[in-house]
């Protein structure tokens, strides 16, 4: 078991070390930063004014939950600009193996393909968090300055969503980037999947009844809105488990297959 363990934090600092060596992540991180200060501007400065008019008109008959509601709509947000920047993410994961020539080598060697999807996805999904830490930052200080103030653990809780959300999607790309050579294709199929997910959603909200209900339990938006927005049910997690165990599976067959094919 120690072995295992050494094994997939070798595969894990070695693809953490290849994100913060690669000029192209630091372009994704620069864009990411770009649009999410951009919208964490626009959003506040909009519930800003609606609270300011608010007011001044005499106020509502209840008061307006600010520090909520800027959260909920901010980290929507986010969650959406994620779903573009992930699949740029998980394109390499496995295509930049192919190119070097060392997928063959990680294929035939004594670690377990599923280790080292384990260390490759850890190893993405830690640069995605490392993408979102100033981004809770900036929250956490909008939030502290409200009056009344909201509780931190619905920041914490709204950020493990979207990490969550991260895991599934990174997991499903690293999927996809097995299969072929190219990150390019890696990345548009990725995204094309991300789209699917994304109309499952619409779908779900626009079909009522017990089919609707079946279809909003296979989206992953689904059970990321209700998470930022303070509901943590177990199926959500669960959901979330079941796809990030999903692209390892799928990734560690995808090899298999390879290697068998070599040999």
């Amino acid at each position: 078991m120690q072995s295992v363990f050494g094994s997939i934090i070798a595969i894990y600092r070695k693809e953490l070390r290849s994100y913060f060596a690669s000029p192209f992540a630091y372009v994704i991180a620069a864009v990411f930063w770009f649009l999410g200060a951009l919208f964490f501007n626009s959003i506040l400065g909009q519930l800003i004014s609606s609270v300011a008019l608010q007011d001044s008109l005499g106020g509502g008959s209840e008061p307006l939950d600010l520090p909520g509601q800027f959260l909920a709509i901010y980290l929507g947000i986010l969650g959406s600009l994620s779903l573009f920047v992930l699949p740029m993410l998980s394109m390499g994961l496995y295509t930049e193996e192919r190119k070097r020539g060392t997928l063959e080598l990680l294929a035939t060697s004594p670690i377990a393909n599923w280790s080292v999807a384990v260390g490759k996805l850890l190893g993405a999904v830690t640069f995605y968090f490392t993408l979102t830490l100033p981004f809770m930052v900036y929250e956490a200080i909008a939030i502290s300055a409200a009056d009344p103030s909201m509780s931190f653990a619905q920041l914490l809780l709204g950020h493990l969503a979207l990490i969550l959300l991260a895991a599934a999607v990174l997991s499903l790309g690293m999927f996809i980037s097995s299969l072929t050579d190219s990150a390019i294709l890696a990345a548009i199929l990725t995204f094309g999947l991300m789209l699917l997910l994304w109309v499952t959603d619409l779908i779900s909200r626009s079909v009522s009844g017990p089919l609707g209900d079946a279809i909003g339990h296979l989206s992953l938006l689904n059970h990321y809105t209700q998470i930022t927005q303070g509901v943590l049910d177990t199926s959500s997690l669960v959901w979330f488990a079941s796809y990030i165990f999903l692209g390892v599976f799928l990734t560690a067959q995808s090899i298999e297959a390879f290697r068998f094919q070599r040999s």
